[in-house]
Order: structure tokens, then C-alpha cells, then sequence
């Protein structure tokens, strides 16, 4: 059968963009349909403006520095057609977008996810991470429900900036998926810079009066703040909804799509990559594995992105990374086996500043094999160190490795070789 297309990619988002270049590179006929703009979440309303927002609050000139930094996606020049609108299906080989049919022979899903809002009364007077990004002007004072890292980023941004924030979450601790002495060193350095934490609690309803908003707490802590916006940031869902997936006999495992390891879906010739298959939703894993499926199916190079060891970065004040196991999932997996070694102190930056800014670096073994299973820091530049050891973490590296390396002085990442 003759298609229209060798590979039809729906959404131009990381995965997206990075499935249909690399495709279009080894001869596909490639076209991508997105009816926003071209990015994805992470280019347009996430990870790069949010950083951006993040330098914003700790030193406003860089804002002004964030000004040159530009995106293009440069698909015409890789050999791919961009085709603006709604992509649904209508056979398991053809799409619609708006009144065009299109077929192709395969056809990838990467289409992302969104932003939930819990259901409460009020909640239309809430705002998502997508609208942060379109505030007119700043709220003096901002009640963000959620403590997963998107409400954490947010948190630390406005406080940044000079909002008062108030966090509710259902927790005791922000971050749940997160190493304890992560959860703990990064809440307690927010607190220490103002942010004010309603923890056990969630909220019953959100009031518009004038020109502020009512949110009733309830739970743990039971009060009515007054604040000029919430932030709804319980998390985000795939966004499939609008996708048609039914007709083209795709099946959807607890709102996800499901895949196999090499990101197929119960279609043989439909692929699925990034956020929609809730696997890790990371801009770079949705990258790997939207290449991972061009290689594959296009490059004779048939190949599959490991989920293990996916180091990650939370850009709160204090910063946060980590790669491998907490010492919860190790104590679980490892048992007795495990030990722990961390370390706290004040940064160099600090020695002269007097701020009470701590850093804390930690790492997990798992003492029969002398292993390194997990590397997790808070402070400065967590991010820039974690990437390095995600190497190590990844190579099957020992303590005795670390402990034989000579450590750069000063600074904070030496401190993971001199560890006893």
C-alpha cells in the first residue's frame, strides 16, 4: 500500500522533534503536526522559560541577558513538513487535520501531557504552570497547592521575586518521589527563605472576592488565606483526550498509552514517546527515545533507551539533583546491605556572605558489591554535579572509585571523594 508519508509524527515537542529529524536524516518522508506552537511544553511553558524565571529571582540583570537566548526547531532544513492543526485519527493508518486525510506507514504519538487541577469549587479561579508564563503582573501574594517539583520551582521563583508564598501540600514533605534528606535539606532551606509551608492539608474551596481569592484549607491546618492567585500544581496528566485513539485500536493502561520497551504501542506501526506514555517525563528521556525509535525503524540501527539511572534536577532555592536509588528504594531492594554516607557544610560562597545556607551531599552504597547506587545533593550547582556522576553511577562505579579519585579543591563536588 502506498502512504502519504513514511512517518507521520504527531505533536512538536521534544520527543516530537527529535523523533522526525533524526528519521527525516536517514531519507523518511517525514511530516509533524502540532496546533500550538512548535517547542513543546519544556521549550514554551516549561523547563527553559521556568529556568529562565529562576535566574530572574536571583539576580534580575540576567533576566535581561535571558533576552538573547532564542529557539528554532529547524525542521524544513532537516527534511521534515510541519502541518499546523489538531492531528486525530481516523483509521489506524490515517489522520485527520481539520479537512485533510492524511496515511502514513508508521505514525509516532508525542503528544505530551497537561496540566490537572483537582476538583474543589473555585478551581476555575486557579491558575497552572502553562499560565505562569502569561501573568500580567505579579501577585503579591501567592498560595500554590502542590509539592511535587513544579510547585516547588514555582514556589522559589516568586519568592525570589518578592511574592509572599504559601505552599499547601498533603505531605509532610515536598518532593515525595525523592530521596528523605533530599525532601528535607531543600523544604527547610525554602522555609528559611520565607516561604511559608501548610503541610497535611489540601484545600475545600477557592472564593473570588474583588480583586483576591479565598482558599479555605482544611486537613492538618484549618484557616482561610487571602491571596492574589493560586497555583494549582497536583501534577500532569497525558494529553490524550481529542486523539481518537479508539479508532486506530490503540490501548490507553491507567491513563497512559501503553508501549513496549522500544516505545511500540498494541499497534505494531504506531509508536508512542515522551510524557504521554508517563514512563519518566523528562524533556531529555522523551529526546532518547524519540531518537532510540528513529534509529530503530528508519537508521538499521534497532536500539533501546535504558529508564534506569535517569539522573533529574529540581531548580529550587536550594537547588537539588540526584541519579540513581534513594536510600528508601535501596534499603528495600538491598536491605541490610545498604550504607549511607553524607556530608553537610557551608558552601565557599557563603564563608564570607554569613548566610545561612547550607549544602548536603550524600551518597548510598550497597556494601557487598561496594556499588554506588545513588548520589543525591542540595545546594549550589547540584545539577552541574549530579550530571558528572550519573557517569560514574551509569559505569557501575565503587566508593573505592571515588575514594581513589583526587578531588578539585575547593569546591563542592571534591567533596564526594573525600566521603568516610
Amino acid at each position: 500500500m502506498t502512504y502519504d508519508y513514511d512517518l507521520f509524527v504527531i505533536g512538536a515537542g521534544s520527543g516530537g522533534l527529535a523523533s522526525s529529524k533524526r528519521a527525516a536524516s536517514y531519507g523518511a518522508k517525514v511530516a509533524i503536526a502540532e496546533n500550538d506552537l512548535v517547542g513543546g511544553t519544556c521549550v514554551i511553558r516549561g523547563c527553559v522559560p521556568k529556568k529562565l524565571m529562576v535566574y530572574a529571582s536571583t539576580f534580575s540583570h540576567l533576566y535581561e541577558d535571558a533576552i538573547g537566548y532564542g529557539w528554532s526547531s529547524f525542521l524544513e532544513k532537516a527534511g521534515v513538513e510541519l502541518i499546523s492543526g489538531y492531528a486525530k485519527f481516523a483509521d489506524p493508518h490515517t489522520v485527520e487535520v481539520g479537512d485533510r486525510k492524511i496515511t502514513a506507514a508508521k505514525i509516532l504519538i508525542a503528544v505530551g501531557g497537561e496540566a490537572h487541577k483537582i476538583e474543589v469549587p473555585g478551581i476555575e479561579h486557579a491558575i497552572t504552570s502553562r499560565e505562569m508564563f502569561l501573568l500580567k503582573e505579579q501577585p503579591k501574594r501567592l498560595a500554590i497547592l502542590g509539592g511535587g517539583y513544579i510547585g516547588v520551582e514555582f514556589a522559589c521563583i516568586m519568592n525570589g521575586l518578592g511574592t509572599e508564598v504559601t505552599q499547601i501540600i498533603r505531605r509532610d514533605r515536598i518532593l515525595h518521589d525523592f530521596d528523605e534528606d533530599i525532601r528535607s535539606n531543600v523544604q527547610d532551606g525554602m522555609t528559611k527563605h520565607g516561604i511559608k509551608f501548610v503541610t497535611g492539608s489540601s484545600i475545600e474551596w477557592i472564593e473570588k472576592t474583588g480583586e483576591c481569592l479565598q482558599v479555605k484549607v482544611w486537613g492538618k491546618s484549618q484557616e482561610i488565606l487571602t491571596v492574589d492567585a493560586v497555583l494549582c500544581a497536583t501534577g500532569r496528566l497525558p494529553n490524550l483526550e481529542k486523539l481518537g485513539l479508539e479508532k486506530a485500536g490503540v490501548e490507553v493502561d491507567n491513563g497512559a498509552i501503553a508501549v513496549t520497551k522500544d516505545s511500540r504501542t498494541s499497534q505494531p506501526h504506531i509508536f508512542a514517546v515522551g510524557d504521554c506514555t508517563n514512563r519518566i517525563n523528562l524533556t531529555p528521556v522523551a529526546i532518547a527515545e524519540g531518537r532510540a525509535f528513529a534509529d530503530t525503524e528508519f537508521g538499521n540501527n534497532p536500539r533501546a533507551i535504558t529508564h534506569e539511572n535517569v539522573p533529574s534536577a529540581v531548580f529550587s532555592q536550594p537547588e537539588a539533583a540526584t541519579v540513581g536509588l534513594s536510600e528508601g528504594e535501596a534499603r528495600e531492594k538491598f536491605g541490610d546491605s545498604i550504607k549511607c554516607y553524607t556530608a553537610k557544610f557551608r558552601p565557599m560562597f557563603h564563608a564570607l556572605t554569613g548566610a545561612d545556607e547550607k549544602t548536603f551531599i550524600k551518597l548510598v552504597v550497597e556494601t557487598n558489591t561496594d556499588r554506588v547506587l545513588g548520589v543525591h545533593v542540595v545546594g549550589k550547582d547540584a545539577a552541574e554535579i549530579v550530571q558528572g556522576m550519573a557517569i560514574a553511577v551509569n559505569m557501575g562505579a565503587t566508593k573505592k572509585d571515588f575514594d581513589a579519585t583526587i578531588g578539585i579543591h575547593p569546591s563542592t563536588a571534591e567533596e564526594f571523594v573525600t566521603l568516610r
